[in-house]
């Protein structure tokens, strides 16, 4: 696909992982759960909801206010391997983003990884897939500040420009399941398609809000872009 100054097209898709590609976050929730427990805590599903696409260590600071003696790195680090080991023995695939991922792939649009999750659990679930979809993964460990900075989406589209300084941010379009992760994108400049999974995510006129990939199409995520450029009233009320 080619673009113009008066007509941007779609170049590439920046996926978040946890909730969008994948539905680990049962993985993560069960997890804190027994780690909390096992530390004599209590941990609601409510405290579990304020983690969701939240940074890792951030996450295991708030497990430590809620009475987790250890350390930040030992806490990232133990949660990490159990949800590396429920997903080896299962990878639970969110609907249509296989399907989104092959159709990508075959319009020749790049893709990247942009997730909260450390390298070893993003390498697990990419090698997971049939095709070698992403170019890169950007991942927790990989960046300073994590979503809701942008830091993790511009990094992405840094690493994109290697190959096509001419890339735009107009020409990304980052799926997003969580209000960090979407705000991270939406802040970053790039189109942003909110894919709500746990929590739900508020109206913005920055956001198009899609109930699944399901059916989606690099046809769908290609008009969002040259809609966007053309019309940028067009993601108000586009839900």
């Amino acid at each position: 696909m080619h673009s113009s100054p008066s007509q941007p097209s779609l170049k590439a898709v920046l996926w978040d992982m946890d909730g969008t590609l994948v539905d680990t976050e049962p993985y993560w929730i069960a997890a804190e759960h027994a780690l909390v427990e096992a530390h004599g805590g209590t941990w609601s599903h409510q405290q579990a909801m304020q983690l969701v696409g939240q940074s890792l260590l951030h996450s295991a600071a708030i497990l430590q206010s809620a009475g987790v003696g250890m350390a930040a790195r030992a806490i990232v680090d133990h949660l990490s391997a159990e949800v590396i080991r429920q997903v080896r023995r299962e990878v639970p695939w969110r609907p249509g983003a296989r399907e989104l991922l092959e159709d990508l792939h075959g319009a020749g649009i790049r893709c990247a990884l942009v997730t909260m999750s450390e390298g070893p659990l993003a390498g697990v679930v990419v090698d997971s897939l049939p095709r070698p979809y992403f170019e890169f993964l950007v991942t927790g460990d990989t960046v300073t500040n994590g979503k809701p900075h942008p830091e993790a989406y511009l990094t992405a589209v840094d690493r994109l420009r290697l190959d096509d300084p001419a890339l735009t941010l107009d020409e990304c379009v980052a799926l997003e399941d969580s209000v960090p992760g979407a705000t991270a994108a939406m802040a970053s400049g790039v189109v942003t398609v909110g894919v709500p999974h746990q929590v739900p995510l508020p109206e913005d006129p920055r956001m198009v809000i899609w109930d699944t990939l399901s059916g989606k199409s690099t046809a769908d995520l290609a008009r969002l872009v040259s809609g966007r450029a053309a019309t940028p009233s067009l993601f108000e009320g586009a839900n």
